[in-house]
């Protein structure tokens, strides 16, 4: 058995995507173990400070930026990590890449605050609430400055994850320290885009200075391409938010803060559990981009590890609910349970979906699937959540994304077998 395990490490190491899977493994894995440790910190904290209501109001925010986050992004995060992966033994194709899609992600961010301004005047509620989402918009450049796809495509994990925990921690010290009551709810988001930006900055110091990127002037021709070229996957991560984030949205008009607060609330959990899955399909996906043989083991790993986090989620729903929430949240306690059901689904998504569709050129195929599945989504969301409220939301969210992994696996395993034949 000891012979084994050394031929075993022994493989490893001769290996160049050996070594570098199990290095980024590990990064991942220090991420995500602050990713539980930092929110086990300040849910409680803001749950007794801020309340019910103001978790609601934060919730409703994000649901919106989430739109303009997804808009600027374009599916750069995908396209342009396999696209650098790919190339990335060319500096001057690599900077090529860097500077167009920096400039598109630009362009799309002047054009996304350019909408939310107008919409804020003209709706009365969004209206009422333009100085929250105006802070929670400042996440859109912080995203841009922080290009996480570049590391993901050069294989360096460490960086994101070192990045990600300077951020965390600047939001958690920020929190204790000047979230005193409840009206001080709308420094949540400002703390959170503070940090994002300052790291950003950071990143892009180093892509540019220690990675030797260069940032080549704007070329309109250039910056059009590659937005075309990305299309389909822009379309495939927009049109989910038509049942995922909308749901917060109609619930903030229908349902109100305090539903929306228990949504929320009963979403976070699952969200931090399925961030690991994410960044697990992040780790594997430049990889799987070279290697795509290996993906049957890849799938097996990532829905074992999904099942049982939905099963353990499950199961002690009400013994995390009542450990990190006070009393008024006790409300969302099958609201986790719904979600956490989700989470078997959205590996499907992901596994078969980014990591085998997208990586085999299949992006047409997989946005077909997804604009169906959406839509569904979003006609089935105003009976649901009307006459249901946020458990509504909540079976909605669930069901959609059962729908959407079981036919994005169905049509992965059609694409498989006939590649075999």
């Amino acid at each position: 058995m000891l012979n084994r395990v050394k031929a075993f490490k022994n493989r490893i190491s001769a290996n160049k995507d050996g070594k570098a899977l199990a290095s980024n493994f590990g990064y991942l894995m220090i991420m995500q173990i602050t990713g539980y440790i930092f929110p086990l910190l300040t849910i409680p904290y803001l749950a007794r400070v801020i309340g019910v209501e103001g978790f609601g109001k934060i919730a409703f925010a994000a649901a919106v930026i989430v739109w303009f986050q997804t808009i600027t992004d374009w599916g750069f995060s995908y396209t342009a990590t396999r696209d650098v992966a790919r190339n990335r033994d060319s500096l001057e194709k690599v900077s090529e890449i860097f500077s167009n899609v920096l400039w598109a992600k630009s362009l799309l961010a002047l054009a996304s605050f350019i909408i939310l301004f107008i919409i804020t005047e003209l709706i009365s509620y969004l209206k009422e609430n333009q100085i929250l989402l105006f802070i929670t918009f400042m996440l859109v450049p912080a995203k841009i400055l922080f290009a996480d796809w570049f590391f993901q495509a050069i294989e360096r994990m460490k960086f994101i994850t070192i990045f990600d925990l300077i951020s965390k921690a600047i939001f958690t010290l920020c929190i204790f320290v000047f979230v005193k009551e409840k009206t001080d709810f709308i420094l949540q988001p400002l703390f959170l885009s503070l940090g994002s930006i300052l790291v950003g900055l950071a990143s892009f110091y180093l892509i540019v200075f220690k990675f030797k990127i260069k940032i080549l002037p704007p070329n309109y021709l250039e910056i059009i391409n590659t937005i075309k070229n990305s299309k389909d996957v822009f379309i495939n991560n927009i049109v989910p938010n038509f049942y995922n984030s909308f749901s917060s949205v109609l619930l903030g008009f229908w349902g109100g803060s305090i539903a929306n607060g228990l949504l929320d609330a009963g979403s976070k959990f699952a969200n931090i559990a399925q961030q690991f899955i994410n960044i697990l399909s992040r780790v594997f996906f430049p990889f799987l981009s070279r290697r795509s043989n290996k993906h049957s083991i890849y799938a097996k790993i990532n829905i074992l590890i999904s099942v049982v986090s939905a099963i353990l989620l499950i199961a002690l729903a009400p013994f995390i609910i009542r450990m990190f929430f006070t009393p008024e949240f006790y409300g969302a306690i099958p609201v986790l349970q719904i979600i956490a059901f989700s989470l078997i689904f959205q590996t499907l998504i992901s596994t078969y979906g980014l990591n085998y569709l997208i990586i085999h050129g299949f992006e047409k195929s997989l946005r077909n699937i997804t604009i169906a599945c959406s839509i569904a989504g979003f006609v089935f969301s105003f009976p649901l959540i009307y006459f249901y409220n946020f458990l509504g939301a909540a079976i909605l969210i669930t069901g959609t994304r059962a729908f959407l992994g079981l036919c994005i696996m169905f049509k992965a395993k059609t694409i498989q077998r006939r590649l075999v034949e």
